[in-house]
């Protein structure tokens, strides 16, 4: 190859026969066109010893109770289930013309590690947690959970394909997750320090050119500044940090964009005097208490996880069957909910969002708060 020949100016996207980049998602709620559905096969609970597996997992028990806990493979009945409640949710999508994406089955009891950590691996369960896709721009997050540090190789065949066709691939730096990284708060429970960039792609929301970042036990300050100079290379990308919210995991139990001027919130961690500043001229559903399974040990989620719903449409919910509250809640504000069922949500850590990855939706970097 000749220097005159090597290309030094990204590709555009390739536009599919739809017309829309091979990559295009902006938003959490127009039409669906494409879509990565998660895989609970060989899913264990990390061994808790690790610290960033007690502030990933169980940041609410203290020592003493991670003790008692069983870690390791999750028991073969829980595997079977879920996966049979995913296939039947990749069945209804594939039925409303979606295009669905598996990652590649991935073997998590192999161990691996760091001149300064070794552990074994998690779950191919929540797509979500770790890619940020902004427009054609696909994202690797750096995880703050040692367990989840090659999760995605089980999904870079599609990334490749999709750079091939024109879309953008970034990784954040490669985070090096030091015992310091880790810090335990006065009440004796873990936290997530600022010793490098790290976050979970879950604790942002997407809104069109607007970003929303929970600064969390998942994601912290650092991350958000990692995440401000990147997306400033994307295109006029606003960023509002969302700070005292919800200082656990995951944004996507909390808050939830239905439509344009329309979000569900969640009451138990959002008072109607505390909405998110950007959100208040904003039509808000309160989410309706939330019936609760009758479950023993402790969960990687908690109830709430119920409210962890997926738009396929502004028009059309897929949301927990187990919810009728919910269900009636939505469909009074003209969502048409079609009722899925994910038998372990609760325990393996994941809802409907949560195990879903949008690729493809007919939306654009529209501004929706102005």
């Amino acid at each position: 190859m000749t220097a005159d020949q090597i290309v030094t100016t990204p590709a555009p996207s390739t536009p599919d026969r739809s017309g829309l980049p091979a990559v295009n998602s902006w938003d959490e709620f127009t039409a669906l066109r494409e879509i990565v559905v998660g895989d609970a096969t060989h899913i264990r609970l990390p061994e808790q010893d690790d610290p960033s597996a007690w502030l990933s997992c169980f940041p609410k028990l203290t020592r003493a109770e991670l003790g008692k806990l069983e870690v390791g493979e999750v028991p073969a009945q829980i595997v079977e289930e879920t996966n049979e409640d995913l296939a039947v949710l990749c069945d209804s999508l594939r039925g409303l013309g979606v295009t669905v994406h598996r990652p590649a089955v991935v073997d998590h009891s192999v161990e691996f590690g760091t001149p300064q950590w070794r552990t074994a691996g998690f779950k191919s369960y929540c797509p979500r947690d770790l890619t940020l896709v902004v427009g054609s721009a696909i994202i690797e997050t750096p995880s703050p959970t040692r367990s989840r540090y090659f999760e995605l190789f089980g999904l870079r065949p599609l990334f490749q394909d999709y750079l091939l066709r024109g879309a953008t691939w970034l990784a954040a730096p490669r985070p090096q997750l030091p015992d310091e990284l880790y810090l335990i708060d006065p009440d004796g429970l873990p936290d997530l320090g600022e010793t490098e960039p790290v976050f979970d792609a879950a604790n942002v929301l997407r809104l069109g050119r607007d970003l929303f970042y929970q600064v969390s036990r998942s994601g912290n300050e650092l991350g958000l500044r990692w995440l401000e100079s990147t997306v400033r290379l994307l295109g006029d990308i606003r960023i509002h940090p969302l700070r005292g919210v919800y200082g656990y995991t995951h944004i996507d139990s909390t808050i939830t964009f239905l439509r344009p001027g329309l979000v569900l919130l969640n009451p138990g961690r959002i008072r109607p005097d505390a909405v998110p500043e950007p959100l208040r001229g904003w039509d808000v559903l309160w989410c309706p208490p939330l019936r609760q399974p009758v479950i023993g040990p402790p969960t990687l989620s908690e109830h709430w996880i119920s409210m962890n719903l997926l738009m396929v449409d502004e028009e059309h919910a897929i949301v927990d069957a187990d919810q009728p509250e919910l269900i009636a809640a939505l469909e009074e504000r003209g969502i048409t909910v079609l009722p899925h069922r994910l038998r372990h949500a609760q325990v393996l850590g994941g809802g409907f969002h949560c195990v879903t990855l949008d690729t493809v939706r007919t939306g654009g970097p529209e501004n929706y708060l102005d």
